[in-house]
């Protein structure tokens, strides 16, 4: 009756096979360190300087503006940004083809010409172009 060095043919394989879990890992350890630095990188942009003829004026135009202290502005008229969709929203119902120009200063940030422009759009301003001097870019 001596032990036998040998296992029992019977018995359940106890070993996990993890070499297709150590492919599957190196495969996505791959792509992570290819992508990762692409999600955190941001694109630098140099904006030339433009040369563009002025706009024929056949009609009175309608300018928004905001300057550097936030001000807003329909033509030479003083608004809180409070009730600029209100006086939007009039003007899209008064006049709704009327061609509408938003000046900026160069200072404000670029979330408040977002929020203004939005304003337009739900108003129901069909078309607003952006105002700029011409050769003004650095």
């Amino acid at each position: 009756m001596g032990m036998t060095g040998g296992s029992d043919s019977r018995a359940p394989m106890g070993e996990i096979n993890v070499t297709p879990l150590v492919d599957v890992m190196l495969v996505l350890l791959i792509i992570f360190m290819v992508t990762a630095p692409m999600m955190n990188a941001g694109v630098d942009i140099d904006l030339p300087n433009v040369e563009a003829p002025p706009i024929s004026q056949t009609e009175e135009q309608l300018i928004l503006a905001i300057d550097k202290d936030l001000n807003y502005y329909i033509n030479e008229s003083k608004f809180t940004a409070e009730e600029m969709p209100a006086r939007l929203k009039a003007i899209s119902e008064a006049n709704p083809d009327q061609p509408v120009f938003l000046k900026a200063d160069g200072e404000v940030p670029y979330r408040e010409v977002a929020l203004l422009l939005a304003s337009a759009k739900i108003a129901g301003i069909p078309r607003v172009g952006l105002v700029f001097e011409p050769g003004a870019a650095e």
